[in-house]
């Protein structure tokens, strides 16, 4: 079983920047793919980003040049650097990976773009 908590999320004005966190449980962490999904109010849940073992990075096309995602295998963490936010931007932020047993998901972290 994997736990995932994220944390970080907040208001922030148009054209700033946030990082978003994810810890996650287990010791084979750094064998995880991760990745970032966001849901905007009435709208489905969308990828945002997506890291491999390898550090390999994928990002949609709604944060590609404006957000990057990390991770630290000694933290167990990966996270969501997000600058030049917009209005649009606004969601729900939510951590996710799998393994053999499953798909897991954290409780997610609200990221509220507003002047």
């Amino acid at each position: 079983q994997v736990q995932l908590v994220e944390s970080g999320g907040g208001l922030v004005q148009p054209g700033g920047s946030l990082t978003i966190s994810c810890a996650a449980s287990g010791s084979i962490f750094s064998t995880y793919t991760m990745a970032w999904y966001r849901q905007a109010p009435g709208k489905q849940r969308e990828l945002v980003a997506s890291i491999s073992s390898t550090d390999n990075a994928y990002y949609a096309a709604t944060g590609k040049g404006r957000f990057t995602i990390s991770r630290d295998n000694a933290k167990n963490t990966v996270y969501l650097q997000m600058n030049s936010l917009k209005p649009e931007d606004t969601a729900v932020y939510y951590c996710r990976t799998q393994d053999a047993r499953g798909i897991y998901w954290g409780q997610g972290t609200q990221v509220t773009v507003s002047s």
